[in-house]
Order: structure tokens, then C-alpha cells, then sequence
């Protein structure tokens, strides 16, 4: 069986004239809860759209659950489960009745998961849609597209609009949902403390490349920052394998660095007759740091 749900080999796409996506390669293996990173214009919506068959690639090759995502069968289909980051919902309907109305497509549809859920986000379901809120739109958007339990569930920015006690409620789902590893989920955010919640893993999106993927275990343990205290004033620039970003001020620096090793520390300490302290960094420092690069 093949282990990835996601496969993309040299992904580009672009809109007139302007590239966006330059050579994605991005590989989501089952069962995994991955977190697509990226600023604001990165490119992270036109990646989800091209993943799911909504635009046509310029170049490369995508399968998503086995198939061409341009081609994706009804089979595939209810398998998946997506909220855009612009969630379009009927306006003239009840929230039960969006909820009866979109449940009787699928064979399989968890009615009591999404009661509960209702009760537990607060919406009303004899509100109608049009006077809901933004937040409340999308709370709706996100219980919709986990009521058949897709075997993938791709969220573009879905906590952007919640409140942070409704984000809290939104990722308990999350956990709740892939805790027996028997689904997907790939949701893209530029909120870092969301993804540390509950990703295992993060693809970080620059430049219109995938410039990281891998367990976000092992990004915090790659990405450091060094604080050298030097005997005499150092160099401008220090050449440490691995830098990301290097402040120097006099007989001080700081230098953030990606796959440290004991030897590289030894090498600063003996070079410079320094003192070097190792720090940790969260993920939002680890991401501003990539993009220093």
C-alpha cells in the first residue's frame, strides 16, 4: 500500500505572468496531521487549489489519494473534506438545514459528531446562515466537512477567523479526529502556536518552494540560536556552517543556525575563544529565521 496521500513532484503554477508555485515537491504520508506554513501571499491557497483539482497546473505532477486530482473520481470524492479559506454557504437556509442538506450526500455522515459539535461551538441551529458572522460561517464550514469523517480533511487558514476560545474548541476537534491515526489533515495557517497544537508535522512555503517538510520534533531540534561571547572584537561575518541569520556587535554575536553539531560549537569556542550558550527557539522563531535566508 502506498503510504502517501498527498505526492507532488515539481509543481508550478502561476497567473499572468506572475509565478507563484516554482518547483513544489511535497509528500503527506497517512496519517499524519501536517501544517503548511507560510506568510501572507506565499502562495499556500493556489497550493491547496492545485492539490484538489480546483486549478490547472502549469507543470509537474500531483496524485491525491491515488489519483489525478484533475480527474478525482466521486469514489475519491467522499473521501475528502475541505474548507476554502472564503467559505460560500447558503444564505437562505437554517444552520440544521445546511447540515440535513449536505449530510444526505454522503452514505456516511456522523450526526451525532456534528450535534455535538453544534451545541459545543455555540451555533444555533435555527439561525439562518446569512446574518451569521464571519467566525460563525466558518465554525459551520468546518463542522460540514467533517461530518462524512474524510479520510482527508484539507483546511486553507481555518482558524483565521475564530476567536481564541473557538480556535481552542476548533483544534481540540482536530486532535479528537486524528487521534487514531486513521486520518489526514493538511491545513495551512500563518498562526505558529496552532500548528505546534496539533501538527506532527510542517511544510514551510517560501519563495514558491517547499523549503522544509519533515516532523516538527525534529525542525526544533535542527534550528538553534548561538550566543557567542568572544575574547576580542569578531568578524562582520563568522562563516558558521548551517547560519541562518548572524548579529555581530563587537565581541558579541548572536547566529542562528540549522543542523548544529557538537564539532561546530567545539570549532567557534577554540577559534574565537569564545563562550557559546545554545538556545532554544519556538516555532515562530524558527520560521522568521528560515525567511531570513
Amino acid at each position: 500500500m502506498n503510504n502517501w496521500v498527498i505526492q507532488t513532484q515539481d509543481v508550478h503554477k502561476g497567473f499572468k505572468g506572475k509565478q507563484v508555485l516554482l518547483g513544489v515537491d511535497l509528500n503527506v504520508p497517512h496519517g499524519s496531521v501536517v501544517g503548511l506554513l507560510g506568510k501572507n501571499g506565499a502562495g499556500k491557497t493556489t497550493l491547496i487549489k492545485c492539490l484538489l483539482g480546483l486549478f490547472r497546473l502549469d507543470d509537474g505532477e500531483i496524485t491525491l489519494l491515488g489519483e489525478d486530482p484533475w480527474t478525482l473520481s466521486a469514489a475519491a470524492k467522499e473521501r475528502l473534506g475541505y474548507v476554502p479559506q472564503e467559505v460560500s454557504l447558503y444564505p437562505w437556509m437554517k444552520v440544521q438545514q445546511v447540515v440535513a442538506y449536505t449530510g444526505a450526500f454522503y452514505p456516511r455522515w456522523n450526526k451525532a459528531l456534528i450535534e455535538r459539535l453544534i451545541k459545543e461551538w455555540e451555533l444555533d441551529p435555527d439561525a439562518k446562515v446569512s446574518p451569521l458572522s464571519v467566525g460563525e460561517r466558518q465554525k459551520l464550514a468546518i463542522l460540514l466537512a467533517l461530518g462524512h469523517e474524510p479520510e482527508l480533511l484539507v483546511l486553507d487558514e481555518p482558524a483565521a477567523s475564530l476567536d481564541p476560545v473557538a480556535r481552542r474548541e476548533f483544534l481540540r476537534a482536530i486532535l479528537e479526529i486524528t487521534s487514531d491515526r486513521a486520518r489526514t489533515v493538511l491545513f495551512s495557517t500563518h498562526i505558529t502556536s496552532d500548528l505546534e497544537r496539533v501538527a506532527d508535522r510542517v511544510a514551510i512555503l517560501k519563495d514558491g518552494k517547499i523549503i522544509y517538510h519533515d516532523e516538527l520534533g525534529r525542525l526544533k531540534d535542527s534550528v538553534k540560536r548561538l550566543q557567542i561571547s568572544a575574547a576580542s572584537p569578531l568578524p562582520t561575518s563568522l562563516n558558521i556552517p548551517g547560519t541562518l541569520r548572524c548579529e555581530v556587535d563587537g565581541q558579541e554575536a548572536l547566529v542562528s543556525v540549522r543542523d548544529l553539531n557538537d564539532q561546530v560549537v567545539d570549532g567557534i569556542r577554540e577559534r574565537w575563544n569564545a563562550t557559546v550558550q545554545v538556545r532554544d527557539l519556538n516555532l515562530e522563531d524558527i520560521f522568521l529565521e528560515m525567511h531570513h535566508v
